[in-house]
């Protein structure tokens, strides 16, 4: 009787076991290919406390890119769209910019005369648009904006225009022990009121662009105050400065999409251990925008991404990650 009972015993825990439903597939908006399992077998090797590429929880710091690594970023950066809007409603009060550049070239929806002003015209809208008022201020104002804009192709919230695989790497990460940072050319305080609940990433894992700030006491209160003048531009030679001001240690992993990243990836390359660079090459016009070499844009002032830093990602090993090929849903499905 007893033998009997334990062949029963047997007999049930092979068929519990038979019909266990197997672990969830990590990344799945990905397609099985080079940049998944290039992924997965990093995150592996360095997770694995008998390799010899193990890194402590400590030191597993990844670093993403916003603006078209993130979430999308044509035709236009989203804060530029912002910025815009904020200049054409506070216009009334600033009669002189419609003779004046390039701010008339916003009011007049001048494309070419915008394109021509350059960066120094771009942070001359920001300045104006962004500065006059309280941090708490312009919080409240970004968070208005962000919750009734609308993209002008896709008709949805710029919070939902975010990459469905690219939300899916920032949880793998995490659930991994990574520490996962956003370092951008966006200012950080357009940033910061969404990328909690957008990203999952608090606003102290927030690096971005900045202008300089003074405390003041109004109503009897404390208040930051934002000036018309630039702090920090996180962009380029600026990230990997901003990554170790901020966050004083160098990633292991950093994921971008332009030109703007290529020091932010070399930055991460040139530490001991293992690696991991990645790039979001937007090849996809149907899904998204194709643009740069694969939109036969390659000088595009929009998220360049310039023959040579295919190049160097080539030669250097970094992941070109196509949004094409490597990627079986782009965005969040709609609610």
């Amino acid at each position: 009787m007893k033998k009997h009972y334990q062949h029963l015993f047997a007999a049930l825990c092979l068929l519990v076991f038979a019909g266990a439903a197997p672990a969830s597939e990590p990344l799945p908006s990905w397609n099985d290919g080079a940049s998944k399992s290039a992924i997965i077998d990093f995150v592996m090797r360095v997770t694995d406390v008998d390799s010899p590429e193990f890194v402590p929880v400590a030191e597993r710091i990844a670093t993403f890119d916003n603006d078209g690594t993130l979430w999308v970023e044509h035709p236009i950066y989203t804060q530029l769209t912002f910025a815009m809007e904020r200049v054409k409603a506070l216009a009334p009060q600033h009669p002189e910019w419609k003779t004046t550049q390039p701010f008339q070239a916003v009011l007049e929806n001048d494309q070419k005369a915008l394109a021509a002003a350059g960066e120094k015209g771009l942070l001359e809208l920001v300045m104006a648009s962004h500065a006059g008022m309280s941090t708490a201020d312009f919080e409240t104002i970004v968070t208005d904006w962000l919750a009734t804009a609308r993209h002008p192709r896709f008709k949805r919230p710029y919070t939902e225009l975010v990459y469905q695989p690219m939300l899916e790497l920032l949880a793998y990460l995490r659930a991994n022990g990574f520490k996962t940072y956003i370092t951008s050319g966006g200012g950080i305080e357009f940033m910061r009121p969404m990328t909690e609940k957008v990203y999952g990433i608090p606003p102290e894992q927030v690096i971005g662009s900045s202008i300089k700030m003074k405390f003041e006491i109004v109503d009897g209160k404390p208040v930051l105050m934002r000036l018309p003048e630039i702090n920090f531009i996180d962009d380029k030679t600026g990230k990997p400065v901003g990554i170790n001001q901020f966050i004083g240690r160098r990633p292991v992993a950093s994921f971008g999409n332009s030109d703007g990243d290529r020091q932010m990836l070399e930055w991460t390359a040139a530490g001991s251990g293992a690696r991991l660079m990645m790039l979001v090459f937007h090849d996809d016009g149907v899904r998204e925008y194709a643009y740069g070499p694969a939109g036969g844009q390659p000088e595009t002032k929009i998220g360049t991404f310039s023959p040579s830093l295919m190049k160097e990602a080539q030669e250097s090993g970094w992941v070109v990650i196509s949004m094409k090929d490597d990627w079986n849903q782009v965005f969040p499905p709609e609610d």
